[in-house]
């Protein structure tokens, strides 16, 4: 199940920094649109959201440092509902930004706020699913032993061998 939990997460991540890095300017006003931050925390945010939601999501693909990708990817969810939670109490009419784009809406266009919180809400709990428990056998965290209190699968294989030699005496 963390697999999983942890694919989806990742997968969402890739694809939504994906969606931004390749138009910086947009992620920037996009985080500026949400009118929670100065300007210059702004830009910083718009520019480094990206890349970091596309590490993170890489480092959960690959199972590496699960449990720290799994706290970070948690906290960035619980932050973008808040950050939607708060554009939708003060009556902004953006677009969330969250895959590209982003800032105001076009006329005659209404925002999705609540499916935007519940998504990210959902990815809020994934997240912390990941953090909580072991990353699962296909990380690298467990084959290279850096799960605490499970061993490595080379561990494990060795001790096989051993059991066998100690079997064939």
């Amino acid at each position: 199940m963390t697999t999983v939990s942890r694919l989806v997460m990742a997968g969402v991540l890739i694809v939504a920094g994906w969606g931004k890095i390749g138009a910086p300017v947009l992620s920037v006003q996009a985080v500026e649109a949400y009118d929670l931050l100065p300007k210059s925390l702004a830009t910083a945010v718009g520019y480094g959201l990206p890349i970091l939601e596309i590490v993170v999501g890489l480092l959960l693909v690959v199972g590496l440092l699960t449990r720290a990708a799994g706290v970070i990817s948690a906290l960035l969810m619980l932050a973008f509902v808040i950050g939607i939670a708060s554009a939708w109490a003060r009556g902004l009419r953006i677009d969330c930004g969250c895959f590209g784009g982003g800032g105001q809406l076009a006329a005659g266009v209404e925002p999705d706020y609540l499916i935007d919180i519940l998504r990210d809400f959902g990815l809020f709990g994934l997240g912390v699913f990941v953090a909580i428990f072991p990353p699962g056998r296909f990380a690298l965290d467990s084959a290279l032993g850096l799960t605490p209190g499970e061993e490595s699968y080379e561990d494990v294989e060795s001790d096989d061998e051993e059991l066998q030699e100690k079997e064939a005496y």
